[in-house]
């Protein structure tokens, strides 16, 4: 039975707001989370604030990607995004006209059940959903004509679905092995599924299936080292324990250990709500390799590989830190290099930018590395995708009027203006009464906040989200905040009179 730390209020967590009880047991934690639907950076704001490691140039490569999250190139040099709360992957089309910028994007396949993790083998296409694993036939000509080949297959069904960590991480090994993470259901608790907080293992064709690795809170990034084929997957510490514990994690994760959750953090503590009544747990636990600053949320990470790749990087690991949501201080947003020295993990700063002085304008979510030698850093925040090469920053055209760079603002500054006045009327009424229905004012408005909670205001969402962007977000939201299993019209009735109230 899972043990409640606290009692989590209605948040908001992607550009909504958000608020908390504070109990004192756990001292006080200022919650604070940035999220989606703003629009992608200008060229001159990608110039003037984005920097990355010396010899690397940043680009905006493409834009207008909704909650763009795992890319992965297939062996053609196409180059793939998934969009989870969308229910799509799509094709970034590549640069052929050389401006720097990628050619627009296609939609590939959609009607997916938030398939994030994807990868390549044998001519399909793999897919995780969040309880299912699929793949497609794909016809792979080339990096602008990539196609399905045939119809979607199941392979694996029945894996642990939904949860506060729903997203679900599939990468093929060196072994030929499917690998696939399943993240906790919660913040701290003692899962009923074993295969929660775990790494799975499974054949190609679904067979086989085996707890590769336990105890891993929420590792959505892993990738092999080059050399040795050794696991290292990134891992989210747990939450409410203050600002400054306990730290993120990398783990050389091996077949058959226990890395801790929820009975050990960092480096062998004892966990105060489940370790004490747990030694034998805490002391089976593996300790990570290195450790993240503390709410920092490492996500994608992957192994430099190319030949061409700069000395002071070569054998290095780049990792994308999505940026904390529950410190006093904004922390994280950037991406890092691991360097393995002298049997000492260093970590250094690679790309930064996305957060200046508390003003978020993105949180990079995978970093992978392209068939050139190139980065690419996904961001679902700002829905863009950078790259980052060597030599000086190609001048990049500016987005046609009607083109997918262009439409961020155009389709967020009046995001009711297609409704006639008497359907936009009757929405706004229908989520008026579900707003106060389910006491969203108790989060959201100082005069309705509960004794020691900080209410979080709701404003500007009309540059944030379209009306079927944020319909979608409450039935997917970012954890904590808890999922509104409401109809769909109800759900867009809600969005419509947010967006109405607080444009």
């Amino acid at each position: 039975m899972r043990k409640l730390l606290v009692a989590v209020g209605i948040l908001s967590l992607l550009g909504i707001g958000a608020c908390f009880a504070f109990p004192a047991v756990n001292g006080p934690v200022v919650a604070f989370m940035t999220g989606r639907g703003i629009e992608a950076p200008s060229e001159e704001v990608v110039q003037s604030r984005y920097q990355a490691a010396e010899g690397y140039a940043v680009e905006l490569f493409a834009e207008g990607i909704l909650t763009a999250r795992f890319m992965r190139f297939s062996p053609g040099g196409a180059l793939l995004v998934s969009q989870p709360r969308q229910g799509k992957v799509v094709h970034v089309l590549p640069d052929a006209d050389g401006d720097g910028r990628s050619d627009g994007h296609r939609v590939f396949l959609e009607g997916l059940d938030r398939a994030q993790g994807l990868d390549f083998r044998d001519g399909y296409l793999y897919l995780a959903e969040t309880g299912a694993i699929v793949r497609v036939p794909i016809a792979d000509d080339g990096p602008a004509t990539i196609r399905t080949a045939g119809p979607i297959e199941r392979v694996v069904e029945g894996i642990p679905a939904g949860g506060g960590h729903w997203n679900r991480t599939l990468r093929f090994g060196p072994d030929g092995g499917m690998y696939v993470h399943v993240g906790s259901s919660c913040n701290v608790c003692e899962e009923e599924d074993e295969r929660r907080a775990a790494i799975l293992r499974f054949e190609p064709d679904g067979s086989g299936e085996e707890i590769y690795a336990a105890g891993l809170r929420n590792s959505v990034g892993f990738d092999w080292q080059p050399g040795t084929d050794d696991l290292y997957a990134t891992d989210n510490g747990r939450d409410l324990l203050g600002d400054d514990y306990p730290p993120c994690e990398l783990n050389k994760v091996e077949r058959g250990k226990f890395y801790g959750w929820p009975y050990a953090n960092a480096f062998g503590d004892v966990d105060p709500d489940f370790g004490e009544a747990n030694p034998d747990k805490v002391a089976m636990s593996v300790s990570p390799v290195h450790g993240f600053r503390a709410h920092n949320a490492p996500l994608g990470i992957t192994f430099l590989r190319h030949p061409e790749t700069p000395e002071a990087l070569q054998g290095a690991a780049l990792v994308a830190l999505h940026g904390s949501w529950n410190r006093s201080r904004l922390d994280g947003y950037k991406v890092v290099s691991l360097h393995w020295q002298n049997g000492e993990i260093e970590e250094r700063d690679f790309m930064t930018g996305f957060e200046l002085d508390e003003d978020v304008r993105g949180r990079p979510v995978d970093v992978i590395e392209g068939p050139d030698g190139s980065i690419y850093v996904s961001d679902d925040y700002a829905g863009a995708i950078f790259r980052l090469h060597q030599g000086p920053a190609t001048a990049a055209a500016a987005p046609l009027p009607g083109s997918a760079g262009a439409t961020s603002a155009a389709t967020t500054s009046a995001p009711l203006a297609a409704l006639d006045a008497s359907t936009r009327e009757a929405l706004d009424a229908a989520g008026g009464a579900l707003f106060e229905d389910n006491a969203c004012g108790t989060c959201h408005l100082a005069g309705q906040a509960s004794a020691g909670v900080v209410a979080r205001p709701l404003e500007n969402l009309a540059t944030k989200h379209t009306l079927d962007s944020l319909t979608g977000f409450f039935l997917s939201p970012t954890p904590p905040m808890p999922a509104f299993n409401l109809p769909e019209e109800e759900r867009r009735a809600l969005a419509a009179h947010l967006l109405a109230r607080f444009e």
